[in-house]
């Protein structure tokens, strides 16, 4: 019989039993977490400048270029969260522990929840560390409103871990999804401004680029950064990942097979 997710009679308490497991999981090995921290600050430090002009040539003055660097960047490492939703599915099958996982007493949907957890608080935290880097090493200062910011980054956040449920569902293997995955979050962050500024790239990617979480990521970050904006000012970006975070929800409902075996690494 066909297995697919279901949120009836949830219990947080089991959810949150799987998630303190994925915790201690991820805080054994933090090699994962702390490249996702140090390497877009590399990163930053080599396009900051480049981007000054990038912002110059669009009107803005009294920039460093963190303005655009550091969301981008941010926007860009972020993305490959995506493939790390998938690694904590595939994980269990490569352990043998997926059956055993199932025939306990939480349901699927308790499952999904508990596991996206520690992925959603690393997003949190690197997004929270990349900014806060940011403003002391690169001089990001932000114009608008703080809660705008968090509100954007919460958004985007959860677009991601729900965008990574899909493409969990998708995959078959371990190698499928880390080459989606890859190779999606760089095309993304390309055509969503995150790499450069949507006003660089060609007239091809800027028709499409509203067709990706990430271009709704920057123009909100940037509409806060750069534009001294607030809640009213990010709504429309906010709606629009939300937007998308219920499309790969729903398409997960209907896609996720939990008796499905996966190949995790052979």
């Amino acid at each position: 019989m066909t297995t697919t997710i279901s949120s009836s009679r949830f219990s947080m308490t089991r959810a949150l039993a799987i998630a303190r497991h994925e915790f201690r999981v991820l805080l054994r090995d933090p090699t994962f977490l702390i490249v996702m921290i140090g390497m877009p600050v590399v990163v930053m430090a080599f396009v900051s400048k480049v981007f000054r002009f990038a912002l110059a040539d669009e009107g803005y003055r009294n920039v460093t270029g963190a303005e655009q660097a550091v969301p981008g960047v941010t926007v860009m490492f972020t993305f490959f969260l995506v493939g790390s939703v998938g690694f904590v599915f595939f994980r269990e099958h490569g352990w043998g522990t997926w059956e055993r996982l199932r025939a306990s007493r939480a349901r699927p949907f308790e499952i999904m929840v508990g596991k996206c957890m520690p992925v959603l608080a690393h997003a949190a935290l690197q997004q929270t560390v990349l900014f806060g880097l940011g403003a002391a090493l690169f001089g990001l200062r932000v114009r608008g409103s703080i809660v705008a910011l968090v509100v954007v980054g919460a958004a985007f956040s959860v677009c991601l871990i729900t965008l990574g449920v899909a493409v969990t569902s998708l995959c078959r293997t371990a190698n499928q999804n880390n080459a989606i995955s890859n190779v999606g979050a760089m095309l993304m962050a390309g055509l969503g401004g995150a790499i450069a500024p949507i006003s660089a790239l060609p007239e091809w990617a800027r028709v499409i680029a509203p067709g990706t979480p990430s271009y709704w990521a920057m123009r909100g970050f940037r509409a806060v950064i750069l534009d001294a904006g607030g809640i009213p000012q990010v709504l429309p970006s906010v709606a629009a990942m939300l937007l998308f975070a219920v499309a790969f929800t729903v398409f997960s409902l209907y896609r996720f097979r939990f008796e499905e075996t996966k190949i995790s690494w052979a």
